[in-house]
């Protein structure tokens, strides 16, 4: 089939890729000429591991196309694809739609009358309902439930796939797009659009929840000296609370999670219906960071005013460039104006986060940002973070402390040679060296 891909962001571009991979004729259209003169050239403007090798692969056989022309995106594609941004409104917690809107207006004057627009993009509900009645091509609601890092898996083997349609006819369509998908076995919804809708908001709605239960959970264990590892390892045992999410550390970031739980609350509210606990939900997570900054202050002796601060970790997760909402560049920030010098390192996230932060420190090299370190703080979980050798680290750095905000760090290996350690919801070890 020909489709259309309108937005050439992370889940545009990946989008379009996966779908060449299927077999489909695609066009992405995007605004940004620069973006679209890269991804011609087999360029993708973030990381994505496999991302970059499908896009290369199949703008050479001609197969996948980018382009900045509503009017030639339009009279291509049979079913166009809407992959814009939902961001915060300044000043609100409202999802501002104006992208999807104006993506959904482009691309509706431009094609033919029989065309099937389908929607991507998180949006709150009544978002379809809205759309559906302004234009003469039909409309229908595919939501995406991409994990960065493993986005081409993900759209290729997804865990389901949701429809939300109006008619027998663009459920066809949209089964004959997904028709390799579906064959491998992957489960299928087809539902209305406002549940098509809730089913990405609610999804990651649960997912914070999850991580910032185990959150308070690990603030309660800091105040009864427990150890929020042990009890998240005896949560994950009941088959009915899985242990999946249950990790505590710094909290969740990107651009997902954060403003998406914070459009749901407020659209609850327009509804009449409360969703507080989601605002909750947010507290606990930036709580997790303020934790962090104490334990900072604890470990340089009170205040990092002088002190070398190395923080591992820039991007809000590994296998990934993205720094939107990031508690590293977050935790980092706070303590350079709190007068710490601010050493920051990530594989991936460096030029982003010297964009975003440009009074911040940064080293080439984890050994460059280690060296001389008052402090260390693990707030990425990048492998070869996870992977340090406790003694060699020792040798680098000037005072052997460390804050491991993911939990991915061994205690006693550490203790052992002679940092003092220190972890979200962990009791202090027996024995370290002061």
């Amino acid at each position: 089939m020909r489709l259309t891909v309108i937005g050439t962001g992370y889940l545009g571009a990946t989008h379009a890729a996966c779908m060449a991979e299927l077999g489909h004729e695609v066009i992405g259209v995007d605004v940004d000429p620069e973006k679209v003169a890269a991804l011609r050239a087999g360029q993708v403007p973030f990381h994505e591991p496999g991302l970059g090798e499908l896009i290369a692969r199949h703008t050479a056989t001609g197969r996948l196309r980018f382009t900045t022309s509503y009017e030639e995106a339009g009279a291509f594609g049979e079913v166009h694809f809407v992959c814009v941004g939902t961001p915060q409104r300044p000043g609100s917690e409202a999802a501002d739609l104006s992208y999807v809107e104006s993506a959904f207006a482009a691309i509706a004057g431009h094609s033919a009358g029989d065309a099937l627009l389908v929607g991507k993009s998180t949006v709150p509900v009544g978002t379809a309902e809205a759309l559906a009645g302004r234009y003469a091509a039909e409309v229908a609601w595919n939501p995406e439930f991409l994990r960065e890092g493993y986005a081409v898996e993900d759209t290729l083997r997804p865990d389901r796939l949701v429809l939300g349609v109006r008619s027998a006819r663009a459920e066809s369509i949209l089964r004959a797009v997904y028709e390799p998908v579906l064959a491998a076995g992957t489960p299928l919804v087809v539902t209305d659009f406002p549940t098509a809708e809730l089913v990405k908001t609610a999804a990651n709605a649960f997912l914070a929840t999850k991580i910032s239960f185990i959150n308070a959970m690990a603030e309660v264990c800091e105040a009864a000296g427990g150890d929020v590892r042990r009890l998240s390892e005896a949560l994950g045992h009941d088959d009915r609370i899985g242990a999946r999410f249950l990790r505590s550390g710094v909290g969740f970031g990107g651009g997902c999670l954060p403003k998406d739980i914070r459009a749901f609350a407020h659209r609850a509210d327009e509804l009449g219906v409360s969703l507080a606990f989601l605002r909750e939900v947010d507290s606990i997570n930036m709580r997790r960071r303020d934790r962090v900054v104490e334990l900072a202050r604890e470990l340089c002796g009170g205040a990092v005013l002088g002190a070398r601060i190395t923080v591992l970790g820039a991007a809000f997760k590994p296998d990934s460039d993205d720094i939107r909402d990031s508690p590293a560049l977050d935790v980092a920030a706070r303590l350079g104006l709190d007068g710490a010098d601010v050493t920051v390192y990530d594989p991936a996230a460096m030029d982003n986060a010297r964009k975003a932060f440009p009074l911040l420190g940064y080293a080439a090299s984890a050994e460059e940002a280690l060296r001389g370190a008052d402090l260390v703080l693990l707030l990425t979980e990048w492998p070869q973070f996870r992977e340090l050798d406790p003694e060699r680290t020792r040798s680098l750095v000037g005072r052997p402390h460390i804050v491991d905000g993911r939990g991915v760090l061994d205690a006693d290996d550490w203790t052992a040679a002679g940092w003092r350690f220190r972890a979200l919801g962990r009791p202090a070890p027996a024995g370290e060296e002061r």
